[in-house]
């Protein structure tokens, strides 16, 4: 335990917020913070940052007009620290226009930057499907009925190298039940009439599905341990906390144990704590203190410092 917390010293020379025996929260405007860390000493940078949106929400964040240029100086650091084979994972929500039902193309126009300007490279895009989430904006929405409701973000999975470390065997998914009788028959090779040629090693077990790129996951956290000790310690949550499954699928996917996480975005810090869970070391950094004191809620079974 003392040797992780010594590794971790060796990333940032500076004190946490609090620590546990993987990792730290730091309190600070992350643009500092991530200078003091060294290049390429980062495995994942996993965050949901403040969204482009049209109201300005508590926990800040920028228009879409201004979000591009507001967000690349953190990317240039970002890169910077990343390892060669390390990975950004960047989970953006839309937004519409002013007083139109149009939608901003700033998470498109921000890839290309990251991609042309700061020299990422995008190795896959995936989207968050929310089911739960309520049909937003009201106005084109539930009033005028002429748009439907907004389930999805845009997820970019950036690397700093064409070859990032990433393991899909991590990931797999339980067998639908009809893989599972097609697995117990077996299945005859024959070609597709589509085209595709359908092999034997298709009836092979492979222990599970390969995902798909679009993630359904609810994000239903109303009734949590983090959520109730917000409420007991007079803590406001976080508004707009990511769930820990999403986590969970990049970090497994994308790291090893022992391998470093930052949360450069971390709010109720899902990140750290999910990433303490799988045995990886991490760092978060936030500028609200509520929101630190509320995500240190979250390591309450865990030795924290």
């Amino acid at each position: 335990m003392k040797q992780q917390k010594i590794n971790l010293q060796k990333l940032i020379k500076l004190p946490p917020y609090y620590s546990t025996k993987s990792g730290g929260a730091y309190l600070g405007n992350t643009i500092e913070l991530i200078q003091k860390i060294p290049e390429n000493s980062i495995n994942l940078i996993l965050t949901s940052p403040p969204f482009a949106l049209r109201r300005q929400k508590e926990y800040g964040n920028e228009s879409a007009e201004k979000y591009i240029e507001w967000f690349l100086p953190f990317a240039s650091e970002f890169k910077r620290v990343l390892a060669d084979n390390g990975s950004f994972v960047l989970d953006l929500g839309g937004a519409y226009l002013p007083g139109n039902p149009i939608r901003s193309i700033y998470q498109y126009e921000l890839l290309v930057r990251l991609c042309k300007e700061v020299g990422f490279y995008l190795a896959q895009e995936f989207y968050h499907y929310n089911p739960s989430r309520l049909p937003t904006p009201a106005q084109w929405v539930t009033i005028r009925r002429i748009r439907v409701k907004d389930s999805v973000n845009m997820v970019w999975w950036l690397s700093k190298t064409p070859n990032p470390k990433a393991d899909n065997r991590k990931v797999l998914k339980p067998y639908s039940q009809s893989m599972k009788k097609l697995l117990k028959k077996g299945y005859k090779a024959k070609l597709r009439p589509s085209g595709h040629d359908i092999s034997k090693q298709f009836q092979k077990d492979n222990q599970g599905a390969i995902p798909p790129n679009l993630l359904e996951i609810a994000n239903t956290e109303s009734n949590s341990a983090y959520m109730r000790r917000c409420k007991q310690g007079g803590i406001k949550p976080h508004p707009a906390r990511f769930p820990r499954v999403f986590a969970e699928f990049f970090i497994k996917f994308l790291t090893d144990e022992g391998d470093t996480v930052l949360d450069p975005f971390a709010g109720s810090n899902t990140t750290g704590y999910v990433a303490e869970t799988l045995q990886r070391r991490w760092m978060s950094f936030e500028i609200n203190e509520n929101y630190l004191i509320g995500s240190k809620y979250r390591f309450e079974d865990n030795e924290i410092d």
